[in-house]
């Protein structure tokens, strides 16, 4: 009898769980089948603002605004009351609060070479500055950092040896979104906490029904901390119900992120605010719900009540075409209204594929998985001119300091312990039209900052040579196409070792074949001709939205518009300082839109591969049907080109096993 069954209870009195002993033991791998699963979504508060705050030493309740030239790109919150929003300029800010800090983004400086620096003259210059986003990395590695060890500290604080051995290899998966946003797959350290408080439901090897319900938690409260923010309830559902696994489950998920808040507070002097579900997009939802610095958890019982407050239009891949089109379909925007609906009511309007995830989206269901791999596809560095510039001089001024910045993030990224390296360099230039050359990046070579300076010179050489070079609005060096280096190894190493150590070695590798399949439940739009070749001749786009690392880590002088997801809406930049943009429908990237056609080759190039795997599992499958049974006739047996029998061997011969 388990600890959780009442004294002298009979089996058929006992009160068993909704979850069963498959849904548990699923956590371990954080699989995205079992509904007991556990996400967090941590979010910096005004991330950029707080960077300033913490390097100046600024009190919090001190108003503070970041400045791009003339815009805000961030604000803190003791500056919101004040009415400062990122939709004011600068002026306006001074206006409304006399008293708020408004401190200028670091700049390169034109001449000065690859190093940026704070400078008190950079909101006049323009001409001369590029913005610098490399403050904000350098403290989004730190925060990341912090993040990992507390969650380590989680990994190993259990010591018990059956539980060592039962959870051995396990940890949090980390997702890094974006420069100020985390998410976190909890499944497995909650795996590890509930063998260890519950010892009844540790797996047992004469356990043969995997589909048996567990027994109820020993508990009839589940004891939340103040400080969580819990979506409410409607009549129907009591807060005194007794709670079943996936409640205990959202607590240990809010014990776990509530000490990973507070070591980063403790250790860098950073808030952030969280949101915890059973998936992604409802843990991202919910870490938007309240803040600054508090904790929002979303339980399995409260997903309906919790989306039915929201528009339709706010969940990731239904803004843009797809939503106005569902819009204007069912006249309205609501989640609440939408559930209304039926499938079959669904698909009367929309396509099978579209109205069966939309289906399931509303009613919060979510697969994708968190993936650790945070490596960025491309890195970019630009800068447009106005006024123009025109002459070979000054380009390659600017061009020493894309090297240099590039260059800097390479190191970063592990170009000289040889973990990755970018192979090919391009050159972005605009007159009226945008235009392109690239060349590969010699593997024989050492990557350095003059290195890349070299190749950019060569580049620009050639658009010189094609003529109309100048004017010149905008100017832009990247690199891409990575490969590995001693990553590579680390797979071949899979095949020299056995057991445990194979597997985690192989790990890495089963994640990025995962990852092409993340983007199975993107709603299909229409396909357009396109030359395949030209595809597969150049690297995957920089919007190619399996990045896991979210190519907003290019870095560009409007970049810092991207503020963090707490922010109101920036105002868009001046004509000067923004690279034209194109948003995708499909994947919701924001992307240069020099690479607009590019980027829609690899969305229809990844239709047509779904579509071809398809055709030829359909026509696998009739070949199957329509071959006869290998045993009709003595000439049915034959195999091969051929076409010898598999009767009795030839003398001096023997038949191989082929099972």
């Amino acid at each position: 009898m388990s600890s959780a069954d009442p004294p002298n209870a009979s089996p058929d009195a006992v009160k068993r769980s909704r979850y069963t002993l498959r849904q548990l033991h699923l956590l371990r791998q954080g699989s995205t089948a079992t509904p007991l699963r556990a996400i967090a979504h941590i979010d910096l508060d005004a991330f950029y603002a707080q960077c300033e705050m913490v390097r100046l030493g600024i009190p919090r309740d001190t108003p503070l605004a970041v400045r791009q030239w003339d815009s805000l790109i961030a604000v803190n919150y003791a500056a919101r009351p004040f009415g400062i929003t990122r939709m004011l300029n600068a002026v306006d800010a001074r206006k409304a609060c006399p008293n708020i800090v408004l401190q200028h983004v670091a700049t390169f400086r034109e001449g000065e070479g690859g190093r940026w620096a704070y400078r008190d003259d950079s909101f006049r210059s323009i001409k001369t500055d590029k913005v610098s986003l490399d403050p904000y990395r350098a403290e989004s590695r730190k925060i990341l950092k912090t993040m990992k060890e507390e969650l380590d500290r989680w990994t190993t604080e259990y010591t018990d040896d059956e539980i060592h051995s039962l959870t051995q290899g396990i940890s949090a998966g980390l997702e890094k979104a974006s420069i100020d946003e985390v998410f976190i797959d909890l499944s497995p350290l909650i795996y590890r906490v509930l063998l260890q408080r519950y010892p009844e439901i540790r797996p047992n090897p004469h356990d043969e029904d995997r589909d048996a319900e567990l027994p109820q938690p020993p508990t009839t409260a589940v004891q939340w901390d103040s400080e969580d923010c819990l979506i409410g309830l409607d009549r129907e559902e009591r807060e005194e119900d007794d709670p079943d696994w996936d409640d205990i489950v959202m607590q240990i998920a809010a014990d776990i992120v509530r000490s990973v808040r507070m070591a980063v507070w403790e250790k860098l002097h950073y808030t952030c605010s969280a949101g915890i579900a059973r998936n992604k997009m409802l843990s991202k939802l919910g870490s938007a719900c309240n803040k600054p610095d508090k904790q929002t958890v979303v339980r399995n019982r409260a997903i309906q009540i919790f989306l039915g407050g929201y528009k339709f239009t706010q969940i990731r891949m239904l803004g843009g075409k797809l939503g106005d089109q569902i819009t204007a379909d069912f006249g309205t925007e609501k989640v609440s209204d939408l559930l209304k609906f039926s499938l079959d009511q669904l698909r009367a309007k929309l396509d099978d594929h579209t109205a069966t995830w939309l289906y399931g989206v509303i009613r919060g269901e979510d697969r994708s998985e968190v993936s650790p791999r945070t490596q960025m596809k491309s890195m970019l560095s630009a800068k447009s001119f106005r006024p123009s510039i025109n002459s070979a001089g000054q380009a390659e001024k600017w061009l020493r300091i894309f090297a240099a910045d590039i260059y800097g993030r390479l190191v970063e990224d592990g170009v000289l312990e040889n973990r990755r390296r970018p192979r090919v360099i391009t050159l972005h230039h605009r007159v009226v039209q945008s235009r392109s050359r690239q060349i590969p990046i010699p593997g024989s070579n050492t990557i350095d900052e003059n290195l890349l300076f070299e190749l950019a010179k060569t580049l620009l050489r050639q658009v010189i040579a094609d003529g109309q070079a100048w004017p010149c609005a905008n100017l832009s060096l990247s690199v891409g196409s990575f490969e590995d280096g001693v990553g590579k190894n680390r797979a071949i190493e899979g095949f020299l070792l056995r057991g445990d150590r194979a597997k985690s070695v192989t790990q890495s590798t089963s994640v990025r074949e995962a990852d092409s399949t993340a983007n199975d439940h993107i709603p299909p739009e229409k396909k357009r001709k396109v030359d395949i070749k030209r595809f597969f001749a150049h690297p995957p786009p920089p919007g190619d939205p399996t990045s896991i690392g979210h190519d907003s880590a290019q870095h560009t002088d409007q970049e810092v518009s991207n503020a963090p997801s707490d922010e109101p809406e920036a105002p868009a930049l001046a004509p000067a300082d923004v690279l034209p943009q194109y948003n995708c429908d499909r994947c919701s990237k924001s992307i240069p839109e020099y690479e607009k056609e590019e980027h829609d080759d690899w969305h229809f190039a990844k239709d047509l591969e779904t579509q071809d795997r398809q055709e030829a599992r359909n026509a696998q499958q009739q070949n199957q049907q329509q071959t006869p049974p290998a045993n009709t006739s003595r000439r049915s047996g034959s195999r091969g080109r051929g076409g010898r029998s598999r009767g009795k061997p030839e003398k001096g011969q023997m038949r191989l096993a082929f099972e």
